[in-house]
């Protein structure tokens, strides 16, 4: 079966929002299949939807509602809280719309020990837990930690939405949580819940689809930013990664592009390592960059030492910008490339992809159609569809992220495949892929090669869109970088 994780379904749900399928949509789905699903196996009885302050408590309400209209069913409803404490407004409208249904009962407990609350507990023969779900953090706090014993000491059929309350408790080495003999999760199964200990409370698990936008999940949106490791406001110095540079020789602008997008991405340090005769250009970019003079105009083997030093100190190498394509060049950076745990390849660092196999690095290359033929020695299908497969089959050989650039641009790790829409034509000039692959390598630092890659098609394709609707056809690299901030606040 098809599974995501958890992270990857917060994504999509803000991508859905960002397409245009709103919140409180989803939630009337998920809240009507919960229903269906209870009509499907139950003749009647006496139901208890017991919700917390969260979107969980949303998709009950809404069951709640759809359920109500069954003569055979008695619906009550606990919410552990108070309404003026719900989080999110989809679920107070929900909660709000309870009053106008034929609901039994419509308690709110925010004491544990109120006798409306094991009472109820005690009368139900179905009870529907959305309590909690997968936001919850620490410790299970009260009135949710009583309604959980509660429930799991009742010996009622229960019914979890989307996972069992608790679960998510990571920190405690004995969580308390909902243990269901029914999970209902929505739109794909979750990895999450397969695993111990979460599989452990489940019960069976069946899953409904909610009409989620098959772009939400596939094309990169909003919702894939959000989910990004970035600098946090108690961070130090370094934690954010150090990204070196490696790149000119034949050009000098290309690696300080790299370099100054992947310090507006928000890498702490970078440092370009340089060829002596663009060296002193590079630093004249920006007194931000740190660069280090290699011995000769060309990247060569003298230079390993130094690099192989450079290495040690850096979270991530991002190689091939303006190096040039001498024979001496490429066979220097193969020999680079087993230096780096994690790697992004652009440009004439191309060909040393052919060093990763076996590799325990974590590699993220960044052709475009000419150069993903060159390493494939295979013309680049011009068929969608099929260029789509030729990233999927070449990635999984080589054990790498494969970002090839493209009106869309196709990005996998061999088993996923995500395509990013973002950008225009106006990005046909040169330097937006030294802007990429600097973009690439500050998130790298801190997240999956997958999820840099995607992200960074994004965020360089979006900040190009914001750079057009101000220059036209007149937008420079420089343009695109300057807007970096502005799409990662988004």
């Amino acid at each position: 079966m098809d599974s995501i994780t958890w992270e990857e379904m917060k994504a999509i749900d803000a991508n859905c929002a960002q397409l245009g399928l709103l919140p409180i949509q989803l939630m009337e789905n998920a809240g009507s299949s919960i229903s269906k699903e209870i009509s499907s196996r139950f003749s009647g009885g006496k139901i208890l939807l017991i919700a917390g302050r969260g979107n969980n408590g949303g998709d009950a309400f809404v069951a709640a509602r759809h359920l109500c209209q069954f003569p055979q069913f008695q619906v009550d409803v606990i919410l552990l809280g108070n309404a003026a404490s719900i989080r999110t407004e989809e679920a107070k409208k929900n909660f709000l719309l309870l009053r106008h249904c034929n609901i039994n009962s419509i308690n709110e407990i925010t004491d544990p020990g109120d006798e409306k609350l094991s009472g109820s507990i005690n009368n139900a023969d179905i009870i529907v837990d959305g309590i909690l779900g997968t936001g919850v953090k620490g410790d299970i706090k009260e009135p949710e930690a009583s309604a959980i014993e509660l429930i799991n000491s009742s010996g009622k059929y229960v019914i979890s939405v989307d996972v069992p309350s608790g679960t998510m408790d990571t920190k405690s080495e004995v969580p308390k949580c909902v243990k269901a003999d029914l999970t209902v999760t929505f739109h794909k199964m979750k990895e999450e819940l397969n695993r111990l200990p979460v599989s452990h409370y489940t019960g069976e698990v069946k899953v409904e689809g909610i009409g989620v936008c098959s772009h939400a999940e596939r094309v990169i949106g909003i919702g894939n930013l959000r989910n990004l490791n970035i600098r946090t406001p108690d961070s130090h110095k370094g934690q954010a990664g150090r990204i070196l540079i490696i790149g000119g020789g034949a050009y000098s602008g290309a690696p300080a592009l790299a370099a100054l997008a992947a310090l507006r991405t928000g890498a702490d340090t970078v440092t370009v390592a340089a060829p002596s005769n663009v060296a002193s250009t590079i630093a004249s970019f920006s007194p931000d960059l740190i660069v280090r003079c290699l011995s000769g105009q060309r990247l060569c083997s003298d230079d390993l030492p130094l690099i192989t030093k450079l290495a040690c100190q850096h979270d991530v190498i991002v190689m091939g910008m303006g190096l040039g394509n001498e024979d001496g060049v490429e066979k220097t950076a193969r020999r680079i490339v087993p230096l780096g745990k994690k790697l992004v390849l652009d440009a004439d660092a191309l060909p040393a992809v052919e060093e990763v196999k076996g590799s325990a690095s974590e590699i993220v290359i960044t052709p475009h159609a000419r150069e993903f033929s060159r390493i494939r020695k295979v013309e680049t299908s011009v068929d969608m569809n099929k260029r789509i497969e030729e990233v999927m089959t070449f990635s999984k050989e080589k054990n790498v992220v494969t970002l090839l650039k493209g009106k869309v641009d196709i990005i996998s790790d061999g088993k996923k495949v995500m395509l990013n829409r973002t950008g225009n034509a106006g990005m046909s000039v040169g330097g937006t892929g030294d802007v990429l692959a600097g973009i690439t390598g500050a998130l790298l630092a801190a997240n999956s090669p997958l999820k840099a890659a995607a992200c960074a098609a994004y965020i360089n394709g979006a900040a190009g869109d914001l750079a057009f609707k101000e220059k036209g056809y007149g937008l420079l690299a420089t343009d695109i970088i300057e807007r970096i901030t502005d799409v990662m606040r988004e």
